[in-house]
């Protein structure tokens, strides 16, 4: 990459450098929330569910961390080569799947706490 264009100024490289840490924490988070789903949500009524939201929240973590890599990876290349910032999606299809998660969640804690 240090081949490519030139160098930014370092402000924009270590900003860049901080989002992607900020990835990767939220990306920690939903690896730390699916194993607590697996671990500690009580079982409900329909067993599968419990598993099924684990899984999601796990494999949101790996989907969070990748995406981490590329879009750090994709705006470092724009800096250099003074080209507009890159436009993701990802931000707002993760907010998205945290609401819907989360409301399941809900609906299991209920569920569990009803018995």
């Amino acid at each position: 990459m240090e081949a490519e264009g030139e160098t930014p100024d370092y402000r924009f490289s270590l900003a860049n450098e901080r989002t992607f840490l900020a990835w990767i924490r939220t990306a920690f988070a939903l690896v730390g929330g699916g194993f607590a789903v697996d671990q500690f949500l009580p079982e409900t009524g329909w067993a599968p569910m419990r598993t099924v939201l684990a899984m999601v929240l796990l494999v949101g973590g790996v989907a969070c961390a990748v995406r981490a890599i590329n879009h750090w990876a994709r705006s470092e290349l724009a800096m250099r080569r003074k080209e507009d910032m890159v436009y993701s999606r990802f931000p707002a299809l993760l907010a998205a799947a945290v609401v819907v998660i989360a409301l399941a969640l809900l609906v299991l804690v209920a569920l569990g706490s009803a018995r």
